[in-house]
């Protein structure tokens, strides 16, 4: 859906904005999108949202109604609304593809620019990371623990606008489930879309029978009914059943059938209504489970073999219930001088966990020989790596351990990809169907000890040895006395 979001940022970035017009600054700078801490106390997070920011950024132009608005808030002069109407984005942008696994850390986006337009996009770009790389995180959880049996997202009525609704259900896509109930999210994007009746459907007629029995006849090829309406055991299996075996009598052929419930104990409703289905010949029936589910309430009904074939997940999926934020931030990295060289740049934080990594970087996904995720390596661009040579690999926080792997042990894979050049979209766009096999094959990257709903295994994020030395010479140029200029608070 093309959309013009160009307002969609913060004052502050417009007022910056027209300060870099107003003192003639238009330098080119590396701005980069990452964040620094797995959501959910995870072992990693899914990259989603880079169809919407390309949509966004081929849009990215202000409207004379935009111009009008702005004006009227006193706060910008003449000149520089003439030249926000003859503003366009000229720079580049390299992004990790939607889907791919990520951890912290590592930049996510990189954006190369004059910096007034850098600036602008700030906004906007956390926005849409943010929101839908939180969804799909969530999303890949709840399917991991849903193993084989397969997720429906069906969260929009509980969701954070219509926005989030729609973006929501895609990212859920992406990372895992078989459909979803919106049917906009369906239409936009082309993902299935799925759902059954409510208890309404149930109470409308004058018994549950009938309501079972009318909708069986308005898709005999797609019945699921909904058992828990009165009585779970006594009313609506003996019912579902009833209709089943009427259905079988008039000569339908019973292709994709069976039974939900979305309240009660699951664990032993769906076996007790497994054993009266398969004594009743209906094997095949599908019992689907709905009921503010979500990765931890799934793997506690597996573990007690709740009879299950799929299930459907709304409210803490879509509203990232336990994490209402992502953390993403866009810092800058590196600033052109008048040689055309981007010097580094870094920003000093109390708290270390806010220090930046300097410069104009290069991401390698390293993989063992098992093509599992073994680290991720953050270097400088300008360096290059041969593998055919070992590979050593250090924690650049405690730096005594290290570990060299040998030649034919792994392989590199860089991961920012071109997405923008001079403004102009390069990026093969990808159906979100594509996009879901992409992240399923991401998935199977990672070890099961990563994938741990709790204490998971942390991947490596490493620092390349030049970009390490060159981010403690920066820190130890600070002083108290003396802030130099590549260095920000």
């Amino acid at each position: 859906m093309s959309r013009n979001l160009t307002l969609l940022t913060d004052l502050y970035e417009l007022t910056m904005m027209q300060g870099y017009y107003k003192t003639n600054n238009h330098k080119k700078v590396i701005f980069e999108v990452f964040y620094r801490k797995n959501p959910f106390g995870g072992g990693f997070a899914i990259a989603c949202g880079l169809e919407q920011i390309i949509d966004y950024i081929n849009n990215l132009k202000f409207s004379e109604d935009d111009i009008s608005y702005l004006k009227s808030t006193g706060i910008f002069s003449d000149d520089f609304l003439d030249y926000l109407k003859r503003f366009r984005f000229t720079g580049d942008i390299y992004a990790i593809p939607e889907g791919t696994v990520i951890f912290p850390r590592v930049p996510l986006m990189k954006v190369v620019a004059p910096v007034d337009q850098a600036q602008l996009m700030e906004t906007a770009l956390l926005n849409i990371i943010n929101h839908q790389s939180l969804i799909a995180s969530k999303a890949a959880r709840v399917c991991f623990s849903a193993g084989e049996t397969p997720v429906m997202e069906f969260g929009l009525r509980r969701a954070q606008g219509p926005d989030s609704g729609i973006y929501g259900a895609r990212a859920a896509v992406i990372a895992g489930c078989v459909g979803t109930s919106n049917v906009l999210a369906g239409k936009m994007f082309d993902i299935p879309v799925m759902g059954t009746h409510a208890h309404s459907w149930i109470m409308s007629f004058n018994s549950e029978y009938e309501a079972f029995k009318a909708y069986s006849k308005l898709y005999p090829e797609n019945c699921t009914l909904l058992v828990d309406t009165y009585d779970t055991l006594q009313s609506g299996v003996p019912n579902a059943i009833r209709v089943f075996k009427e259905m079988q009598e008039e000569g339908i052929k019973l292709k994709s059938y069976g039974i939900r419930l979305d309240s009660g104990d699951l664990a032993y409703l769906t076996k007790r209504a497994r054993a009266m289905l398969d004594e009743a010949g209906f094997a095949g029936a599908v019992i689907s489970a709905s009921g503010d589910l979500d990765e931890f309430l799934i793997e506690s009904l597996r573990q007690q073999s709740a009879a299950i074939g799929s299930w459907g997940v709304g409210t803490k999926m879509i509203t990232a219930y336990d994490q209402p934020a992502f953390g993403g931030v866009y810092k800058i990295a590196a600033i052109e001088d008048e040689n055309g060289n981007f010097q580094p740049k870094i920003k000093i934080s109390e708290n270390t966990a806010k220090i930046t990594d300097p410069g104009d970087k290069e991401i390698y996904r390293v993989y063992d020989e098992n093509e599992k995720i073994f680290a991720d390596l953050i270097a400088l661009r300008s360096e290059t790596y041969d593998e055919t040579e070992p590979l050593e690999l250090f924690d650049p926080n405690e730096t005594w351990k290290r570990t060299t792997l040998e030649p034919g042990k792994y392989r590199l894979r860089k991961l920012l990809v071109p997405v923008f050049e001079d403004g102009v979209c390069v990026y093969e766009r990808k159906s979100t169907r594509q996009i879901r096999d992409y992240c399923a094959k991401e998935k199977e990257t990672l070890w099961d000890e990563v994938r741990r709903l709790i204490n998971p295994h942390e991947v490596h994020v490493d620092l390349s040895e030049p970009l390490f030395n060159l981010r403690n010479e920066m820190l130890h140029k600070h002083s108290k006395n003396k802030i130099p200029d590549d260095i920000m608070m």
